[in-house]
């Protein structure tokens, strides 16, 4: 879960330092929302072609994280 944890960065210059997935302006936060709407994994790479399945499953990692208020670290961009 860590190595899918690199792929989120959190950077003030990009999209306000909220959580993205690195090289993108791309909030997890959008991601999850697409999730819980009823999108696939496949139909999110439909729309985005600059992403990955490995992307999307590191957003999840990070929501995992998060919900669990579990301590650890994304790499600043």
């Amino acid at each position: 879960m860590n190595n899918l944890l690199e792929r989120i960065t959190l950077n003030p210059e990009v999209v306000h330092g909220k959580p993205a997935i690195r090289g993108t302006r791309i909030l997890v936060s959008s991601i999850l929302e697409y999730l819980a709407g009823g999108d696939s994994i496949e139909d999110i790479l439909e729309e985005f072609k600059e992403l990955t399945k490995e992307d999307i499953l590191a957003c999840l990692a990070y929501a995992s994280k998060a919900i669990n208020h579990q301590e650890f670290k994304v790499p600043a961009a």
